[in-house]
């Protein structure tokens, strides 16, 4: 007895395993369209894991129509009745559902059960009454007229994209037995799904990286659970110019040259045939590996001011410039010879000759410059109007204009007579 539980365990054993472990059954509908007239019937077929030996039981598929269970257990059934209908296997979770929708109109608007993935083809079906011919058809999305045909065609999309996806619409006239007006379907809704998402660039640590002082970027996406055997390329580029074409690796490692500029890159995936492309945002890199933002780079370096003017990267003391009264100046005093003035400014000693001095900056030498400037412009305004007066002086000697803003100047004796030429002939 023992021995044949035992038998029995061991020959279960692998299979119980497996379907512990297996995917959910795929669900198919033939003909493949969601949408049916009434009275017509399509079939529904499960495909999962079927065990022929050792059944402790014989059934092997169950149906639901909504959340009641159908008397079949058969691998495919046919149906006619609108609804929900699901089915499972033995010891698999329920499969994914499929909607089917039964019609009492002139026109449907047939669309693929099955999810469209991004890079698949689209195909809608505007079908009359009992396969009956569609003239002056019209095919809309979300109210706006995508195509036109003459009579009955499909409408497809080679390679279908995320902004397919919306509410579609067909109209047309039927010849019953004369053409008729202009009817519609009712609207139906499609969904295109995404692929895989839009890639994303990092950067693999050095703990991670199999190279020594370079870079290591992954471009890093996911596939859709149904489409994670769908095989994906990629490419990277620096700026706008592609570091490495279409492969399949995933990394790519930045040479150590390239490594202590501060450089931009983003990568792309993509299928094989490129009908799907998505691309990543930009990943700007610093130093050597790590990711910095502007502010930071800025720190890690001076201005370059500041490194010329301290080559040893002592830290830099600004100091205040001098006051502008405490610079020593030369001026003219009334009643005052050259050589007093001269002699009163003080001196300035020199113990040899004159070395070179550092060039100070502009903040430290503009005041005095502009201090010596407007003593320069006081000394030419005073010694304008000395000219001046004396060029009054020496013609009209009785009658001096008295300019404003002029200092009381002793008359100058130059021996000029004053007497008026008659009075001269008189002597």
């Amino acid at each position: 007895m023992w021995v044949l539980i035992a038998l029995l365990l061991l020959l279960l054993g692998p299979r119980i395993g497996i379907a512990a472990t297996m995917d959910k059954p795929i669900l198919s509908l033939h003909p493949p369209w969601t949408t049916i007239f009434k009275g017509e019937r399509v079939t529904l077929r499960c495909d999962g894991y079927h065990p022929l030996l050792l059944e402790l039981r014989p059934i092997s598929t169950l149906w639901y129509l909504g959340h009641l269970p159908l008397p079949s257990h058969k691998k495919s059934i046919e149906v006619q009745t609108p609804g929900v209908y699901r089915c499972q296997t033995r010891g698999a979770p329920v499969s994914d559902p499929i909607h089917l929708s039964v019609s009492n109109d002139w026109l449907i608007l047939q669309v693929p059960y099955a999810m469209v993935f991004e890079g698949e083809p689209l195909v809608i079906r505007c079908r009359g009454w009992y396969d009956k011919v569609v003239y002056k058809l019209h095919y809309y999305k979300d109210g706006h007229v995508m195509r036109y045909f003459q009579s009955s065609a499909n409408y497809t999309i080679p390679q279908a994209r995320s902004s397919d996806s919306g509410h579609y619409q067909c109209s047309g006239t039927l010849r019953i037995p004369v053409e008729s007006t202009p009817m519609f379907s009712a609207k139906v809704a499609v969904t295109i799904q995404e692929l895989f998402a839009s890639p994303m660039l990092k950067v693999v640590h050095k703990s991670e990286s199999r190279s020594g002082g370079a870079v290591t970027l992954r471009c890093e996406t996911s596939l859709h659970p149904q489409k994670r055997d769908t095989p994906l390329q990629f490419s990277f580029y620096k700026y706008s110019r592609p570091v490495r074409r279409f492969d399949w690796g995933a990394e790519y490692i930045v040479p150590e040259t390239e490594t202590e500029d501060l450089e931009s890159y983003w990568c792309e995936a993509a299928t094989v045939t490129r009908s799907v492309r998505k691309r990543s945002p930009w990943l700007q890199l610093s130093g050597r590996g790590s990711i910095s933002s502007t502010s930071s780079i800025a720190t890690r370096a001076p201005p370059p001011a500041a490194m010329s003017r301290n080559p040893v990267s002592k830290p830099l003391s600004f100091r205040k410039p001098p006051d502008p009264r405490s610079v020593p100046s030369i001026t003219f005093a009334p009643n005052s010879t050259l050589s007093e003035t001269l002699t009163s400014a003080p001196s300035i000693p020199t113990a040899g000759p004159t070395v070179c001095t550092p060039l100070t900056s502009l903040g430290q030498s503009a005041y005095p410059l502009k201090s010596n400037m407007d003593v320069l412009l006081q000394e030419m305004q005073l010694l304008k109007g000395l000219l001046r007066q004396v060029v009054l002086e020496l013609k009209e000697p009785h009658t001096v204009l008295r300019l404003p803003g002029t200092p009381d100047i002793p008359i100058l004796d130059l021996g000029v007579s004053t007497a008026t030429p008659e009075t001269t002939g008189k002597g």
